[in-house]
C-alpha cells in the first residue's frame, strides 16, 4: 500500500487493522486499571497505554490522557537510545526522569519490547508497548511529590533513568515512597498490562503496521492544506512560577501553515523559572499535537505520522523546554494546559468555526498526605463555549482526561469527608454559547496533614472568544476548624500544614463564553 494512494479494499483493511490495534491498547488499559492498588489509578484512571513501531514511532493509543500520550514517544526513544538491541524477551524498562524521556517524577513509564520468531530461526523486533501511570508518591519534600516550593528536581522525588525493572529497582522505588504497598501494586499492574500488550501485538506483527502511521501523515497533511497558508499569533500567561517565585509567566506562540506543513514557534516565551512551573519539551510537543488535532480534525489518527508535517520550535532553557536541574512538577499538569490554550487561541483565527473559548485551563491539583497515606486528585471545571454549543460543566478538559474519585471511594480510603460537591453556579462566561460551570468542593480533614495545591487560572481568567465573556477564575480557601468567619484565601500554588477539623475549599474555574450574548 503506497503512502499516497489507497484502494477502497485497502482502506477498509486499514480501518480494520487500526481497530484491532486500538483494541490492544484498550485491553491493556482494562488490565492496568483493574489490577492497580491506588484510588488514583483504579478510580481516576490516571494512566495511558500505547503501541509503537520498532523504531519507536507512535502507532496507536488508547483514549486515555493527552499529556501522557503525546509525550510518551520520548520515553520509548530514551529506552531505545539507552539499550539499543540489548533487551531480551520479557524485559521491561521503567523511566520517569523528565530530562531523559519522562514528564514529571510521578509519571512512571514502563516500556517493553515485542519480539516474534523468524520463520528461519531467530527473532525480530515487532514493536514496543508502553504505559504510563501517575504514582501518588515517589518521595520528595512533600507528600505527593509535587511540593509547591520546589526549586530543583531533587526536591520532587526519585528519578529513574531508563532501567530494566528487577527486584533491585523495585526495592529502590518502594524505599523512596511514603506508600510502598501502593507503589508495588501499581507497578505490578503496569507490568501486567504490558505483558498483555506484547502478546496481542505479536499476533499482528505481520500486518502492514507502517501503513497505519503513513495514513496519519496523509490525514494531517490534508487537514493543513485545507486551512490554507497563513500565520497566526497568540499570547497568554501562567499565574505564577510557583510559591518560590511570584509574578506572571508570559507565553507566546506563532503558528505558520505553508502548504501541507506547519511550524509552531514558541519564541518569546519566558525563560526557565526558579519555581516548579517548567515543562520539558516533550510535554510542550504533546500539547501542540492535542491542539492541532482538536482544531483541524479530531478524527486524524493520533499516531507519529500525524506529527511528521509539524515542526515545533522551542527556545532552549525556556519554561517550555526546561533543562536539569529545574523543578518540573507543575509543568506536566499546568504548563501543558496553558500551551494547549495558547495554540488553540492562535488556531481560533485560522479555524474560527472549529475552536471554542478557553476551558478552565488547569488541572486543579490537590495533594494531601497523612500518616501512611497520600491522596492525589485533579478536580474538574468548566469547558469553554463552542460554535453552536454551550460548554459542558464539571468536566476535565484539554490535556487531562481522568475520572472523578467517587465520594464513597475517597472516604473509604482516606481520613477525609466530603462536605460539599456541586456545580459552581454562575462561573461560566456569558455568550451566545456560554461557558460551562466549575465545581465547588469542601473537604473536611480528620487528622493533621500536609496539603499541596498546584493550580492555575486563579489570576488570569479563561478567555472568551468571538465576543464571549471570560469564565470565572478559580479560588482556593482554608477554613480553620470549618469556621466560615475565619476563612482565608490560599494562593494558586502552596504547600501548607492543615489541622484536623479544618476544611479545604476549592472553587474551580468556569469556561469562557463563545459569541456575543444575545446574538
Amino acid at each position: 500500500m503506497s503512502a499516497t494512494a489507497v484502494t477502497s479494499s485497502g482502506a477498509a483493511a486499514l480501518q480494520v487493522l487500526m481497530a484491532r490495534l486500538g483494541g490492544v491498547t484498550r485491553e491493556m488499559s482494562a488490565v492496568l486499571r483493574r489490577a492497580s492498588y491506588s484510588p488514583n489509578i483504579k478510580e481516576r484512571a490516571d494512566f495511558s497505554c500505547a503501541l509503537f513501531t520498532p523504531d519507536g514511532e507512535l502507532l496507536v493509543q488508547a483514549e486515555n490522557i493527552p499529556v501522557h500520550l503525546g509525550s510518551m514517544p520520548a520515553s520509548v526513544a530514551a529506552v531505545i537510545d539507552r539499550f539499543g538491541d540489548g533487551l531480551r524477551p520479557g524485559d521491561q524498562v521503567a523511566v520517569n526522569d523528565p530530562f531523559c524521556g519522562g514528564t514529571h517524577l510521578n509519571d512512571i513509564t514502563v516500556v517493553a519490547p515485542c519480539f516474534v520468531d523468524r520463520p528461519g530461526g531467530g527473532r525480530r523486533l515487532a514493536g514496543w508497548v508502553a504505559n504510563r501511570a501517575h504514582h501518588a508518591d515517589v518521595g520528595g519534600a512533600a507528600p505527593g511529590s509535587m511540593p509547591a516550593q520546589a526549586t530543583e528536581i531533587f526536591q520532587e522525588g526519585l528519578r529513574l533513568p531508563p532501567v530494566v525493572v528487577d527486584e533491585s529497582v523495585r526495592a529502590i522505588l518502594l524505599a523512596n515512597s511514603r506508600t510502598p504497598a501502593e507503589r508495588a501494586g501499581d507497578l505490578d499492574a503496569q507490568l501486567g498490562a504490558n505483558r498483555v500488550g506484547v502478546a496481542r501485538l505479536a499476533t499482528l506483527a505481520d500486518e502492514p503496521l507502517a501503513d497505519v502511521v503513513d495514513y496519519g501523515e496523509r490525514r494531517m497533511r490534508a487537514a493543513l492544506a485545507a486551512v490554507g497558508d497563513g500565520e497566526w499569533q497568540f499570547a497568554d500567561r501562567l499565574d505564577s512560577a510557583g510559591s518560590a517565585q511570584d509574578g506572571a509567566v508570559p507565553l507566546q506562540v506563532r503558528i505558520a501553515i505553508r502548504g501541507d506543513e506547519v511550524e509552531v514557534d514558541f519564541t518569546g516565551s519566558a525563560p526557565q523559572t526558579a519555581g516548579n512551573v517548567n515543562a520539558v519539551a516533550a510535554v510542550t510537543v504533546s500539547a501542540v499535537a492535542y491542539a492541532l488535532r482538536s482544531a483541524l480534525d479530531p478524527t486524524i489518527p493520533a499516531n507519529g505520522g500525524a506529527m511528521r508535517p509539524v515542526r515545533v520550535t522551542i527556545p532552549p532553557r525556556s519554561v517550555l523546554a526546561a533543562e536539569a536541574p529545574a523543578a518540573v512538577a507543575a509543568g506536566n499538569v499546568e504548563v501543558s494546559q496553558r500551551v494547549a490554550d495558547l495554540c488553540l487561541g492562535a488556531l481560533a483565527a485560522a479555524c474560527p468555526q472549529r475552536v471554542g473559548a478557553a476551558s478552565q485551563g488547569t488541572m486543579n491539583n490537590l495533594l494531601i498526605g497523612g500518616r501512611g497515606w497520600v491522596y492525589y486528585e485533579t478536580v474538574a471545571g468548566g469547558q469553554g463555549g463552542r460554535p453552536g454549543r454551550a460548554g459542558m460543566s464539571g468536566v476535565h478538559t484539554a490535556m487531562t482526561n481522568t475520572k472523578n474519585t467517587p465520594v464513597e471511594a475517597l472516604e473509604r480510603a482516606y481520613p477525609m469527608r466530603v462536605l460539599r460537591y456541586r456545580l459552581r453556579r454562575g462561573s461560566g462566561g456569558a455568550g451566545a454559547f456560554p461557558g460551562g460551570e466549575g465545581i465547588e468542593r469542601d473537604l473536611l480533614l480528620l487528622e493533621d496533614v500536609v496539603v499541596s495545591l498546584i493550580t492555575e487560572r486563579r489570576v488570569s481568567p479563561p478567555w472568551g472568544l468571538a465576543g464571549g465573556s471570560p469564565g470565572a477564575i478559580g479560588e482556593n480557601w482554608l477554613l480553620p476548624g470549618g469556621d466560615e468567619s475565619r476563612a482565608h484565601r490560599l494562593p494558586d500554588k502552596c504547600t501548607i500544614e492543615v489541622r484536623a477539623g479544618d476544611v479545604l475549599r476549592m472553587l474551580t474555574p468556569g469556561g469562557g463564553g463563545w459569541g456575543a450574548p444575545g446574538v
